[in-house]
């Protein structure tokens, strides 16, 4: 089977989220799985700068409205996962976050840049492709390649089925109706059952209406995206397509985050050797400046610093959690008043709590291994990664009842499953109950073991995944 999965970030070169870790790890459990699959993905400077031998292999041409011809570059990764590297330097050649100038603002011909993606993906699925290699399916993903399933419903001849997955409903590429013609849309395109949302154009919104398939990535995200509190104005459509729809959990890299072989990491431990994680702690504890404490829990959290992530919760009860006594370390960006906050408090508690704004991957893994509890308060949470992380280092997690938290994290409670602690309402009262709970659990050593172990024996490789993502595109 012939698989293009089209993206616009891919781990380790491009990452802003959970999108670019699942682009950088899927395909090549695809590969495993005997697909054989090839990952389209824009030549941004770091790729460009990876694989500087790529070589064109396709010009795509006549793609309607103000597209450019753009190139195709053929490349290899280093786990042997086939490149096609969409060079256009106009739109690709600018350094930072694919999506946001260097005020932090969308770029504002974002809609030619990822409308090129997504034709470009459409090309290659059709009889116009020059390539010697037809995909069979065109995997899409989030709003940035969106457009493509609209585009193979208006291009003729033999055509590659589309399956989008949506990894976060709360983007959806909107622009204005000016932006139909320059993207080479048919009029007809603007329509309830096309491209039109609310009088926007909405990538999103079209991949959802035309694809023949969509999944995202966690069975609970995919049950909640329909009712009206979670489906983000979506959930009428994806009600409507129900039975196109499903959910498959997304796995982690379990060779990049194995505390038995992490480079990162200045003690290797596993689930039979877990009291080394107590000198990973200690080091955790002299690198950000806490006072070196083993009779305090730790906790930690890694995050964008966002009420989407209820990081405004704990801002509400972290003194409470300093008094149970606890230790705190942080480590994020995201909203600015939010970044403020953190620091005056870890300023207010030298020595208890620390706070780093931005993000080290090296440090991350280092929290996973240091900490004794991991916080992810979210309000909604599609997959979640940090929590698998999380549960592979025998770190329980703290987590809301939501999304693939709720799929992952099995609450103390549960005598034989469980693995970590899981509240529901979105409130400051329940986060502080959950983590009160799990430091009184942390106090005893036999309980702790047990949770610890339930989470490290958890199954998270991709293999699993793969495996569901190989029925879809039979299905199809």
């Amino acid at each position: 089977m012939k698989v293009l999965f089209a993206t616009s970030e891919l781990a380790p070169w491009v990452k802003t989220g959970g999108l670019g870790d699942v682009a950088g790890s899927l395909p090549a459990a695809l590969r495993a799985q005997d697909v054989d699959v090839r990952v389209l993905v824009p030549a941004y400077p770091a790729l460009a700068q990876a694989f500087p031998d790529a070589v064109e292999v396709a010009r795509p041409h006549w793609l309607g409205g103000l597209l450019p011809t753009p190139g195709l570059k053929q490349a290899v990764t280093p786990d042997g996962t086939p490149l096609l590297l969409l060079d256009y330097p106009h739109y690709f050649d600018r350094t930072g976050n694919p999506y946001l100038g260097p005020e932090g603002r969308d770029w504002l011909d974002n809609h030619l840049r990822f409308g090129l993606l997504s034709r470009v993906a459409a090309w290659i699925g059709s009889d116009a492709s020059t390539l010697d290699w037809q995909p069979d399916v065109i995997h899409c993903n989030d709003w940035q390649t969106g457009l493509a399933p609209a585009y193979l419903r208006y291009l003729p001849g033999r055509l590659a089925k589309s399956l989008l997955t949506v990894h976060n409903l709360a983007f959806q590429g909107l622009f204005d109706h000016a932006s139909l013609f320059e993207l080479g849309l048919p009029d007809a395109s603007w329509h309830l059952d096309g491209v039109e949302y609310h009088g926007y154009l909405s990538f999103l919104k079209a991949g959802l209406q035309q694809a023949d398939a969509i999944s995202t990535v966690s069975p609970s995200y995919a049950r909640e995206i329909q009712t009206d509190a979670e489906g983000m104005g979506m959930a009428g459509l994806l009600r409507h397509r129900a039975a196109r729809l499903s959910g498959i959990l997304n796995g982690i890299d379990t060779q990049a985050w194995n505390p038995a072989t992490d480079p990162h990491l200045p003690n290797h431990y596993g689930p039979r050797r877990l009291e080394a994680k107590a000198a990973n702690k200690a080091g955790l504890q002299v690198e950000v400046g806490l006072d070196l404490r083993d009779d305090l829990p730790l906790l930690a959290v890694v995050s964008r610093l966002t009420e989407q992530k209820g990081l405004d919760l704990l801002l509400q009860i972290a003194p409470r959690v300093l008094e149970l006594p606890a230790q705190l370390v942080i480590l994020g960006s995201g909203d600015h008043a939010m970044e403020r906050a953190f620091a005056s408090m870890a300023h207010r508690h030298p020595g208890q709590c620390a706070v780093r704004i931005g993000f080290d991957e090296g440090f991350a893994h280092r929290i996973e291994a240091g900490a004794d509890i991991f916080l992810m308060p979210s309000r909604f949470e599609p997959c979640g990664l940090n929590q698998m992380y999380s549960l592979r280092y025998g770190t329980p997690p703290v987590v809301r009842a939501t999304g693939g938290l709720a799929d992952t994290v099995v609450d103390a409670a549960d005598e034989k499953h469980g693995n970590g602690f899981v509240f529901g309402p979105a409130t400051a009262a329940a986060l502080l109950d959950a983590v009160q709970r799990a430091a009184t659990a942390w106090r005893d050593p036999a309980l702790w073991r047990r949770l610890q172990k339930r989470g490290m024996a958890r199954d998270s490789s991709w293999a699993s995944a793969a495996r569901h993502y190989v029925d879809l595109y039979r299905a199809l």
